[in-house]
């Protein structure tokens, strides 16, 4: 009878780390990596499978589980919190949270140091302090506009950047504006979902982006840089310029919430799901142009 009581034990655990890792979003953080990677090598090595898993379960559990333990008081108080769109984690799972964090990125991370350089050291490192800055005690990132936005997006930019650098990629100009448009994809994106949580977030007198333009400027602002990150896109390699097209659906699912109010601003949580599967379409798109890419280059 012991077993059967220690695993139901650990079952509630591990469904609550599983939640917080947000396995929505695991693709949205190893697909970067694997993808530029792999085009800048040209093989699936060590280095491929290591980084893959590791930005795929690992990063997320650090960058979401991190944020769930030290936004606890917040997230009681957010409607949204408790499903696909984050755990509200328990005080009592905080420590076994902080716990799990760490048994699953050190052994991932002394491997990546070892098989990697100065250079994608350097920007493991940055990516790291990204993940503890943006909710950790003090650093809270996330509580400074517009720094929440430009850290937000480093989260997901930087696996990309990792990977260039692990397989030694040289910058060039198509290369640094395609960098520069899906950085300014994700600030787009952490302040459209911002909108949904400014009543939430004014009541646990927390700073965002959002809190301090309002719903409306908000809403244009991400809208003006989804459209200037698809303008960058136009200055890539081909057939780069085609995933200029992929920037639409994102402008066109703010829009509609381009004069919301700040009373009202949780009716952009609809845009936000959408955004959420959105990024499932926009994923397809984005192989089908890589695909097309290695095969002409």
């Amino acid at each position: 009878m012991a077993p059967a009581t220690d695993q139901a034990g650990r079952a509630p655990l591990l469904r609550t780390l599983l939640v917080s890792s947000r396995p929505l979003s695991w693709v949205n953080t190893a697909y970067p990596f694997a993808a530029a990677y792999l085009l800048t090598t040209g093989r699936i090595d060590p280095s491929w499978i290591l980084g893959t898993l590791y930005f795929l379960v690992p990063y997320n559990l650090a960058m979401y589980g991190i944020n769930d333990v030290f936004d606890y008081e917040s997230d009681l108080r957010n409607p949204r919190k408790g499903g696909v769109e984050g755990a509200v984690l328990h005080r009592t799972m905080h420590r076994a949270t902080l716990t799990a964090v760490l048994a699953t990125n050190v052994p991932f991370l002394l491997l990546l140091i070892l098989l990697g350089g100065t250079a994608s050291n350097l920007v493991l490192t940055v990516s790291l302090f990204a993940v503890v800055a943006y909710s950790a005690p003090r650093l809270r990132f996330k509580e400074r506009p517009f720094l929440d936005s430009a850290t937000s997006s480093t989260h997901f930019v930087s696996p990309a950047l990792y990977g260039l650098a692990l397989a030694g990629a040289r910058p060039t100009p198509g290369l640094v504006a395609l960098c520069a448009a899906f950085f300014l994809w994700g600030m787009a994106s952490h302040a459209f979902g911002a909108v949904q949580d400014i009543q939430a977030d004014r009541e646990a007198r927390i700073g965002s982006i959002a809190t301090v333009l309002g719903a409306r400027a908000t809403v244009r602002l991400a809208a003006g840089a989804y459209l200037l990150s698809g303008a960058l896109l136009l200055l890539t390699p081909a057939p780069g310029p085609l995933a200029a097209l992929l920037a639409l659906p994102y402008l066109a699912n703010v829009l509609p919430y381009r004069s919301v109010g700040d009373a009202d601003a949780a009716r952009a949580n609809g845009g936000w799901r959408r955004f959420l599967w959105l990024n499932f379409a926009t994923g397809f798109g984005v192989t089908l142009l890589l695909i097309w890419y290695a095969a002409i280059r």
